[in-house]
């Protein structure tokens, strides 16, 4: 049996006799006047109907009788379309909400099929999904996603496209999500396996308030199975909230045989559940608000900072004093004979000149001035409502060993690569004219870093050293070998306004004060006068080896995020000098890659869109995570990543997140969406790093056999250079 949708309220109900439909307010003053209720034969001599549903205007029902999925019209009082084609008995039909033409059915055989009932042909058929067969299918008009679960506690989350075909988002085991919210394997009496068969599904979208103009803040999915009910936040594909029956000893009920879910308000949802066994109907209610008080966690925090620091603050170190004695030291030696600090040539050995004086008259000095005035100050606005960078339009074999970092600078002009043939090469964002390269590593350049100012920039490698360069120098200023860091370098970057030199080491996070002087005495041009000085160190919780870490250096900001190897992220406040919060098993693999959205000078974004960061993990997709709230917000796992660490990065307009893959593409997501929007291809290996351009809406890709290349929103003329 199953109810319509709208009013009058229609019941259809089936047997192996006739397909009825009752009008349940007729019925009732039928039989209050003492007489038989009577219903309306739609079908006839159909077999053994095992699922029954309406479409949105309860015009059509779909009935399921072994291998036929039978269409059935509620006016005309007949069989308008007979679908065939599975090889197993159908188990469910469901009509699209937003499209009424099209009716997805599941089916023993492990497949589901997209049909069009106009020409009663397939749009889509999937392929083996499981070992046991699909029971049941919804459909999410919200996202316009279908989700299909199977006997054996699987769900499947597919996204429609233009022209309804099929695209997987994500797929959820409850079997190991039960385990993981239990915090790993339960101790429990090693008792018979209970498999979980998916007996019906329904979604329910929370917002952040009452009103109609406030945003949707999650989407969940009731999964009615056997043994009770699942709760799944479909943004992060995780298991919030069980409820099983035996966990409720004034339940009655041991084993489910069905389900019936109806929303009862914004905030509760009821569910009617029969027994398998025995003449029993149970009435549950589960309020949103214990699920939400579960995804919230504990107190969040915020990238801007809300005070000035404290005294005893670590980022108040200053490093005043050793510089202004090195000044004065280096200043007594070194003083010239004269009192410029050049001494022009007196010009003996020059040929005599027979023009002594040429004015310049061609150039007018004040509209000089006023251009270049202008050219430094006016910055083009990064173009918000811009199409992602799909389009190849340059692409560079610059080594055969893998390119493992990328970074641009600040104002997108430059582009560091750190490569896995020791060297780091510095580009021009065109990726024109030759290469600057820069060498001296032993070993593969795991990370790169430029600083705010653009004159200085990081390198740190495998072979434990970590080197600072300056600009238009082919030898670094400063170069921190294996006897400052007892462990491999995971991470390097430039914070507090490149007043620090954050370092992630073992299980420690340093701070580093710096001074960098390019200039050199030719006698003692060996002799390094920049410097750094070790100004604090912290470790992490657990001791556990850090393996990235991420911090805003851009603007003030407290706060750096660290990965542990022991699948925890870890926020270190900096302000305290300690970690402030941690949150163990954010993965279920230890974390290689974390970043935060940082914009760029050239766009404007919300101020809480700067609280949100993506992590990555083998074999665990890519989460986004709001530091307000300490949790998952979204989940992206289209991509294939089982044994490299590909990397994720966010647009400087905060709409699109990026992904590195192993099938030789890389993905652009929508931010907002789990499912991609492009999938960019020709690329010749496993894409391993990227980056967005901050100025202009530009993607570069790095890949395992040492070639880049750069994408672009706009159609165009494709580079390729070796």
């Amino acid at each position: 049996m199953t109810f319509g949708n709208n009013s009058p309220i229609l019941l259809c109900s089936a047997s192996d006799d006739y397909v009825i439909i009752w009008n349940v307010e007729v019925c009732q003053k039928t039989v209050s006047q003492g007489n038989i209720a009577a219903g309306t034969i739609i079908g006839t001599l159909l077999g053994q109907v095992v699922h029954l549903s309406f479409c949105l205007s309860d015009d059509k029902v779909a009935a399921c009788a072994g291998a036929t999925t039978y269409i059935l019209s509620t006016k005309k009082k007949q069989t308008i379309s007979t679908l065939t084609g599975h090889l197993g008995p159908v188990t469910s039909a469901e009509f699209c909400p937003w499209n009424e033409d099209i009716l997805v059915t599941t089916s023993e055989d492990r497949t589901f099929k997209v049909w069009d009932l106009n020409t009663e042909t397939l749009f889509y058929q999937s392929f083996v999904l499981s070992a046991s067969p699909l029971l049941s299918a919804l459909f999410i008009e919200e996202n316009e996603q279908i989700i299909m679960g199977s006997s054996d506690g699987q769900v499947w989350c597919f996204s429609l496209h233009i022209g309804f075909s099929c695209q997987l988002v994500t797929k959820i085991d409850l079997h190991k999500s039960e385990q993981r919210l239990q915090g790993g394997a339960a101790e429990k009496s090693p008792e018979v396996d209970i498999s979980k068969p998916v007996l019906k599904m329904a979604s329910f979208a929370s917002f952040n308030g009452d009103t109609d103009g406030e945003k949707r803040d999650m989407c969940w999915l009731y999964v009615g199975c056997t043994d009770g009910l699942y709760v799944v936040n479909l943004d992060t594909s995780e298991l919030v909230a069980v409820l099983h029956f035996t966990d409720n000893p004034d339940l009655s009920i041991a084993m489910a045989g069905s389900w019936v879910f109806c929303g009862k308000g914004m905030k509760s949802m009821l569910f009617l559940v029969s027994s398998l066994f025995t003449p029993c109907v149970g009435l549950l209610e589960f309020c949103l608000d214990d699920a939400e008080r579960i995804q919230a966690g504990s107190q969040g925090f915020s990238i801007f900072p809300s005070s000035s620091p404290l005294l005893e603050s670590p980022l108040n170190a200053e490093l005043k004093k050793e510089v202004n004695h090195l000044k004065k030291k280096g200043g007594i030696k070194e003083q010239p004979l004269v009192f410029n600090s050049k001494v022009k040539s007196s010009g003996y050995t020059s040929s005599p000149r027979k023009l002594l004086f040429s004015p310049i008259i061609s150039a007018e000095k004040g509209q000089s001035s006023r251009k270049t005035k202008k050219k430094g100050l006016l910055l083009k606005d990064y173009p918000e409502d811009i199409a992602p960078p799909t389009v190849l339009r340059a692409h560079l074999s610059i080594t055969n060993k893998p390119v493992y970092c990328i970074q641009y600078s600040g104002d997108g002009k430059q582009i560091l690569c750190g490569l896995g043939d020791n060297s780091v090469l510095l580009y021009k964002s065109s990726l024109t004219g030759n290469p600057a390269v820069y060498t001296g590593h032993d070993k593969p350049v795991n990370s790169v870093s430029w600083s705010l100012n653009r004159q200085s920039w990081l390198s740190a490698s495998h072979d434990q050293t970590l080197r600072l360069w300056s600009q238009d120098i082919p030898e670094p200023v400063v170069i921190m070998g294996k006897n400052m860091f007892s462990k491999h370098i995971k991470a390097a970057q430039f914070y507090y306004l490149d007043k620090f030199l954050l370092v992630a080491s073992g299980d420690s996070l340093q701070l580093y004060l710096y001074h960098v002087d390019a200039t050199h005495d030719d006698i003692k041009r060996y002799q390094q006068r920049s410097f750094v000085k070790l100004s604090s160190c912290f470790s992490t919780t657990s001791g556990t080896h850090i393996t990235d870490l991420s911090a805003i250096n851009d603007f003030f900001s407290y706060i750096v995020l660290a990965c542990a190897s022991n699948r925890s992220i870890q926020v270190f406040d900096m302000n305290i000098g300690k970690v402030a919060a941690e949150l163990p098993d954010a993965h279920s693999k230890a974390i290689h890659c974390i970043t935060q959205n940082k914009g760029s000078m050239f766009s404007t974004q919300a101020p809480d869109l700067y609280n949100l960061f993506l992590t990555s993990a083998v074999t665990d997709g890519v989460k986004l995570w709001d530091l307000r709230t300490l949790r998952c917000v979204r989940r992206y796992e289209n991509h294939v990543n089982r044994c490299h660490s590909c990397s994720s990065a966010i647009s400087p307009c905060g709409r699109f997140v990026a992904c590195g893959s192993e099938d030789k593409c890389a993905y652009v997501y929508d931010v907002r969406s789990s499912s991609y929007l492009h999938k960019l291809q020709r690329h010749s290996e496993t894409v391993l790093s990227l980056a967005f351009n901050p100025a202009t809406p530009q993607l570069l890709t790095g890949t395992l056999d040492g070639k880049i290349s750069l994408f672009d929103p706009t159609s165009g003329l494709c580079v390729s250079r070796q």
